[in-house]
């Protein structure tokens, strides 16, 4: 897990929001999708909350799983 500057804790949420709306949207619970990416579900908890900055290899694979692009997680939404 990779500590976060504070000063960027908003796109860490948003960051984290997205994950969340692409999860549900394949109707993936928090453990399921932590199976899948083989992370540990309090990773993803955390990063969904915003809470731990996401390595690229993390990135990766959670697009992989959710079949999306890496772009998709950094679409923030105003």
């Amino acid at each position: 897990m990779i500590n976060l500057k504070q000063e960027y804790k908003p796109f860490y949420e948003q960051f984290g929001l997205n994950v969340v709306y692409f999860r549900k949207r394949k109707k993936l619970t928090q453990m399921q999708l932590a199976e899948l990416a083989n992370i540990d579900r309090s990773h993803i908890s955390a990063i969904e909350l915003g809470n731990v900055g996401v390595s690229f290899d993390v990135i990766f694979k959670l697009c992989e799983v959710l079949e999306i692009k890496p772009k998709d997680l950094f679409d923030f939404r105003d």
